[in-house]
């Protein structure tokens, strides 16, 4: 069956339904847990996918970290709409925040490098951002045996490349400030 999902900005009544999906990924030790009181307090920075009957289906979020340094994080889609671009869109929209906020440079750890590799981000040495590990690494319960990869992208860079013409097949337009983009499915 298909159906359409629509990313639009978290609100307040959504975070017991974001810290649920971010759940499925922690119960597997793919994500960090995120309780809805966590979620409620950093309410503007999320973004989420919801389907057909307004069910939450894919949920990102834009850590800051400095004036121009952000984390894309708590990336996560429903096994359900998994493959079907949402988790693209996600990110796209947590760009477009980043960019509505002037911060440029974005960074993210991930245990999926396949995914932000095919969508334009690079990989890099996770020390090019010291503020994450002053804040968060120093104190996380997987410090000691972290996995996760950290990938980069400059939108200023990506969006000045957009403009022009290019041959990327890897690199999508990142979407304007507007608050909700339809993924068909």
């Amino acid at each position: 069956m298909a159906s359409n999902v629509v990313v639009r900005r978290a609100r307040a009544t959504d975070a017991a339904n974001i810290a649920r999906l971010i759940e499925l990924f922690a119960d597997q030790k793919l994500m960090l847990r995120r309780t809805p009181e966590m979620v409620e307090m950093a309410i503007d920075d999320y973004v989420v996918g919801v389907d057909a009957r307004d069910n939450i289906v894919a949920c990102g979020a834009l850590k800051e970290y400095s004036p121009s340094v952000a984390e894309i994080a708590a990336i996560a889609v429903s096994p359900d709409a998994h493959g079907r671009g949402v988790g693209k869109a996600i990110v796209g929209a947590v760009e477009a925040l980043a960019i509505k906020r002037d911060i440029y440079d974005v960074f993210a750890l991930t245990l999926q490098p396949e995914f932000f590799a095919a969508i334009g981000y690079q990989r890099v040495d996770r020390a090019r951002y010291p503020e994450k590990i002053r804040r968060d690494c120093l104190s996380c319960s997987r410090r000691f045996a972290c996995n996760e990869i950290c990938f980069a992208r400059n939108l200023k860079v990506d969006e000045g490349a957009l403009e022009a013409p290019s041959t990327s097949a890897n690199r999508a337009p990142v979407p304007e400030s507007r608050p909700t983009l339809t993924v068909a499915a």
